[in-house]
C-alpha cells in the first residue's frame, strides 16, 4: 500500500495497544505515534509541580507546557521530550500513568494534545494507538481496531511489565487500578473510551501478540 492512510487502534489500558502499534508500524513500514505518551507527558508534569485537577487552572498552566516528539532511527524508539528535557523513561512509571490517565480526562489537556496528533496523521501515513483515536482524533481513520482482553488479563500483563521494569507491584492492586481507570476512561465527559461504530474488535485474552497482528495486517492488506 503506497497512498497516504491510517490506523486507529483504541481499546482500555492493558489490552496490549501499545505493543500491537509497534509491531503494525514496523510492518507496515509507517510511523507510530504513542499518543498516550503525550498525556503521560502532562501527568508527569502535573506531578512535578502539584497541579489541581482544575479545567479552568489547567487550561491556562498548559499554554507554557512544551511536549514534542522525536524518533530514533536507529532503535526505532519513540522519545517524548516535556519542556526540552528526554521523559521517555520517567513517564513510564506506574503513578505517571495514574496521572496521565486523570488528567487526560480535562477538556483543556485534550484540546491542548488534539492539534498535535492531528498534524502528524496528516503528515504521515501513522498507527496511532488510545482510547478516542477512531472515535474523536481521527474519526475518518481508514482502518479502525478496538483491542480488548479480560480485566484478569490485562491485570496480569501490566504487572509483569512492572516486576520486569524492577518496580514493586500488587497484583491485586493493580487489578483495582486497572477496574478505575477503565471507569474513568468511559465516563469522562470529553471523549470517552468506547468503539467506534465501524471498528473492528479483537479480543487479545487467548492471543498471541503476533495473532493479533496478523488478523490486523489481513485487514489493512484487504485479505479479509
Amino acid at each position: 500500500m503506497t497512498k497516504h492512510y491510517n490506523v486507529a487502534l483504541d481499546g482500555p489500558s492493558g489490552a496490549g495497544k501499545s505493543t500491537i502499534a509497534k509491531l503494525l508500524s514496523s510492518r507496515l513500514k509507517i510511523m507510530y505515534l504513542d499518543t498516550g505518551a503525550l498525556y503521560r507527558a502532562v501527568g508527569l508534569k502535573a506531578f512535578r509541580d502539584g497541579w489541581k485537577e482544575d479545567d479552568s487552572a489547567v487550561a491556562e498552566l498548559i499554554k507554557s507546557v512544551s511536549i514534542s516528539v522525536k524518533y530514533d532511527e536507529e532503535t526505532g524508539k519513540q522519545l517524548v521530550f516535556l519542556d526540552g528535557e528526554n521523559v521517555s523513561e520517567e513517564i513510564r512509571r506506574d503513578f505517571v500513568s495514574g496521572y496521565g490517565s486523570r488528567f487526560s480526562a480535562l477538556p483543556s489537556v485534550r484540546a491542548a494534545l488534539l492539534d498535535l496528533q492531528r498534524h502528524i496523521a496528516k503528515e504521515y501515513s501513522s498507527v496511532l494507538d488510545g482510547r478516542d483515536i477512531g472515535t474523536f482524533v481521527l474519526p475518518n481513520a481508514e482502518f479502525k481496531f478496538f483491542l480488548t482482553a479480560s480485566v484478569d488479563v490485562r491485570a496480569k500483563r501490566r504487572y509483569d511489565e512492572l516486576i520486569a521494569r524492577g518496580q514493586e507491584a500488587d497484583l491485586e492492586k493493580v487489578r483495582a487500578d486497572i477496574e478505575a481507570r477503565d471507569y474513568r476512561d468511559m465516563n469522562r465527559a470529553v471523549a470517552p473510551l468506547k468503539k467506534a461504530d465501524d471498528a473492528v474488535v479483537i479480543d487479545s485474552s487467548e492471543l498471541s501478540v503476533e495473532e493479533v497482528a496478523d488478523k490486523m495486517l489481513k485487514i489493512i492488506n484487504g485479505a479479509e
